[in-house]
């Protein structure tokens, strides 16, 4: 895994750098000592994961991860455990705090190269071509299945290792990451609305500001859904004329 090391501080770098030397499966491509270096190089050596410091010089980590058009991988790393809830609300696999203790680090190299090489094995069976709203797709839970036509679906919202489907009154719970639905799904209708749901443009009821610039939108269904700040300036050039 190509891997970029953001901290602000040089000898926790270094340290950082001296621990995952022993992983075999990271690949250590970079390192950025602020939020606006490492814009440019994570834009520049597209990184499948990324340690990230939170309290950095001018910008925080969390608005840089606001600024990311793609994201990698995020482990933070940082001095401070007060931050953890919010890490999580950004999608973070995992949370460390300084010092990094080695067998720590060893369970979150773990779980980011398994959803990486998931994340690749889904590309490279994925069947070729966008589907469209008229598309029916087949959806099974459990012993339960259905054929629902894509423009059924109002909702697909990540449920911990799963994706909801919403659908009439039904909310079946598959195994396909949001990404690979995202790759599939015709984003003339299907809109990603933050890192949790992709919501169907045919099923807003209504649209309403939030907070700090970002939107809050009404389903038909009665799902609401919060417009991350960066996907808000997205939907606001789609719906444009």
């Amino acid at each position: 895994m190509k891997t970029l090391i953001i901290d602000d501080s040089r000898l926790a770098r270094n340290e950082l750098k001296r621990l995952l030397k022993e992983f075999d499966n990271v690949q250590i491509v970079g390192e950025a000592a602020s939020a606006d270096e490492a814009k440019e190089k994570i834009n520049e050596l597209k990184p499948d994961l990324i340690f990230l410091d939170i309290q950095m010089p001018g910008k925080n980590g969390f608005e840089l991860l606001e600024e990311l058009e793609v994201l990698p991988e995020v482990i933070f790393s940082t001095a401070y455990d007060e931050h953890a809830l919010k890490a999580f609300e950004y999608n973070a696999l995992d949370y460390l705090v300084k010092p990094v203790q080695k067998q720590r680090l060893a369970g979150s190299v773990s779980k980011v190269y398994d959803k990486v090489r998931k994340k690749e094995n889904e590309q490279n069976n994925s069947e070729e071509g966008i589907l469209t709203i008229n598309d029916q797709v087949f959806v099974k839970d459990g012993e339960r299945c259905w054929f629902v036509q894509l423009s059924d679906i109002r909702l697909f919202e990540v449920s911990g290792n799963y994706t909801t489907v919403y659908f009439d009154t039904s909310k079946p719970m598959i195994t396909r990451t949001l990404n690979y639905l995202e790759s599939r799904l015709d984003d003339k209708t299907f809109f990603r609305a933050n890192r949790q749901q992709i919501i169907n443009l045919k099923w807003i009821e209504r649209i309403e500001p939030w907070f700090s610039g970002s939107l809050r939108i009404y389903l038909k269904g009665g799902e609401e859904i919060d417009v991350s700040r960066r996907q808000t300036l997205k939907f606001k050039e789609l719906m444009s004329f």
